[in-house]
């Protein structure tokens, strides 16, 4: 008798998580594109999940990527370093402590997943004014992202980002459809370049991708 819990126990499917509110999803899905756009932190391998920290070779990336675990409530350490002979660069590492890491790579995770799933599903049948506005919200992270830490491909007549990984080029590409502005998508070598045109297209862009300050309103 006292085996049947155990095994009704063993056979249950695992509860699936609930999905983000629009407000952690919103912070945890830019951080997870700014991960995305960083090679892995040096001695450091990446798997399918993210490794527990992350460089970038702009303070500004780094700035917001420190913001928005902030806001997750996930501590991180930031050190910065100068290097190089002839041409000197500038590298930022963010660590995160042992004890968070399954709190930042579940966060991460879900972040990115449900986010892409909000962008690449398409506009919804009735969706709510509040919910169009919120993949909108998406859709200027991905692309903030892209630009403060993607290599930048900046033409008289395009302004472009080059990004490795096959994901999120393609969510570059819906979500500058969703702000209304038409994107190109170009194999190069080793990398996919996003590029939207100048003018107009360039303009809603850089406004839409513009960083807000904190907003943590009470729900």
């Amino acid at each position: 008798m006292t085996s049947e819990p155990a095994l009704l126990d063993a056979l249950r499917a695992p509860a699936t998580p609930p999905p983000l509110d629009w407000l952690t999803l919103g912070d945890a899905f830019e951080a997870a594109c700014l991960l995305r756009c960083t090679p892995p932190p040096t001695g450091a391998r990446r798997g399918t999940d993210p490794v527990p920290g992350v460089e970038f070779n702009r303070e500004d990336a780094a700035q917001r990527m420190r913001q928005l675990l902030s806001r997750l409530d996930i501590p991180v350490t930031h050190e910065a370093a100068i290097g190089g002979l002839r041409r000197r660069y500038e590298l930022h590492r963010l660590w995160v402590p042992r004890e968070h890491h399954g709190a930042y790579t579940r966060l991460l995770d879900a972040g990115w997943r449900q986010g892409r799933r909000e962008l690449l599903g398409g506009p919804l049948p009735g969706a709510s004014p509040a919910r169009r506005r919120w993949v909108s919200r998406l859709a200027a992270a991905a692309w903030r992202s892209a630009l403060l830490a993607g290599g930048r491909h900046v033409r008289r007549h395009i302004l472009g980002v080059r990004i490795t990984d096959r994901e999120l080029a393609a969510v570059l590409i819906r979500a500058a459809a969703v702000l209304d502005v038409p994107a190109r998508l170009r194999p190069g070598t080793g990398c996919f370049l996003v590029s939207v045109a100048d003018g107009p297209d360039r303009a809603r862009i850089l406004r839409s991708a513009a960083l807000e300050p904190a907003h943590r309103p009470a729900c």
